[in-house]
């Protein structure tokens, strides 16, 4: 594999060497003819470059470069996140994926989840499913470049992942993985950045499932803290964390969230670490 890499044609060494200098990580067909003058040129170019490693195919027309130094090993399993991110622009990776990146659950989610502005169906890239999510405008902010695995990757900031994850319970691996991941961000997060990206948001359920979910992990907000979401709920809303429909044994009606939670506590809990124990 290493001749192969090294083993560079005139027109596919400038493709290489004139996007290395640029400084650039994703790359376009369109990009490729232009540069080259030539489309049955650049589609031959394109190929070559896949084939020995340099390209690595995203979606529509579009590729990620790879320098030697990486290695063909860095666009597998270990990079989804940067393919993943690079298919569509703007967009960043949150809830279950960003979660696992952060450290705040054990669990590998199966699928990558972007935040897009513009609806795209599902994908498979490098083996990965890759699902965009649409999100409204007022609700695309709270992410930062990260480097993972020498790319520097758009992901949802820790805050606003705990918070994205609480906006789309279905995207946090269900009721009990979003308990597993409330427990441990609220351990780890500025509680005043967690209040931003919440507020900022405009959803009274995320501020009231973040109320609800902080009481019942063992993660109580700072009384200041409560009063403020307290305010910002009004009186009559009501929402819902768990399945559709109530069942016996669910923890039931939460008055002081007004939360409707159909889910049983020993399964929100049970990958909770038990204080004193």
């Amino acid at each position: 594999m290493e001749n192969t890499l090294r083993s560079l044609g005139p027109a596919e060494s400038r493709v290489v060497l004139t996007f290395r200098e640029q400084e650039r990580t994703v790359v376009s067909a369109a990009e490729i003819v232009a540069l080259l003058g030539s489309e049955n040129t650049a589609r031959k170019v394109i190929r070559n470059l896949l084939r020995k490693g340099w390209l690595s195919r995203i979606v529509g027309g579009r590729y990620m470069l790879l320098p030697p130094e990486h290695g063909p090993e860095n666009l597998g399993e270990n990079n989804v996140l940067a393919l993943a991110a690079a298919a569509v622009e703007p967009s960043y990776i949150s809830w279950w994926s960003a979660a696992a990146w952060h450290g705040f659950t054990t669990q590998k989610p199966m699928t990558v989840f972007v935040a897009v502005l513009k609806q795209k169906k599902p994908r498979e890239i490098e083996g990965a499913s890759v699902r965009f999510v649409k999100v409204a405008p007022r609700k695309f902010f709270g992410h930062e470049t990260y480097n993972v695995y020498g790319r520097m990757v758009p992901i949802a900031t820790p805050a606003k992942t705990l918070i994205d994850c609480l906006d789309r319970p279905d995207l946090a691996g269900g009721p009990a993985e979003l308990t597993r991941i409330v427990h441990s961000a609220l351990g780890d997060i500025d509680i005043g950045a967690v209040m931003t990206a919440a507020l900022a948001m405009k959803s009274h359920a995320v501020l009231q499932r973040l109320g609800v979910l902080a009481d019942l992990t063992g993660r109580p907000l700072p009384e200041t803290v409560r009063e403020q979401l307290r305010t910002a709920i009004p009186g009559s809303y009501r929402a819902s964390f768990g399945r559709p429909e109530r069942r016996e044994g669910d923890v039931g009606y939460v008055a002081p969230w007004g939360v409707h939670v159909n889910a049983r506590r020993e399964d929100l809990l049970a990958d909770i670490p038990r204080r004193g124990g």
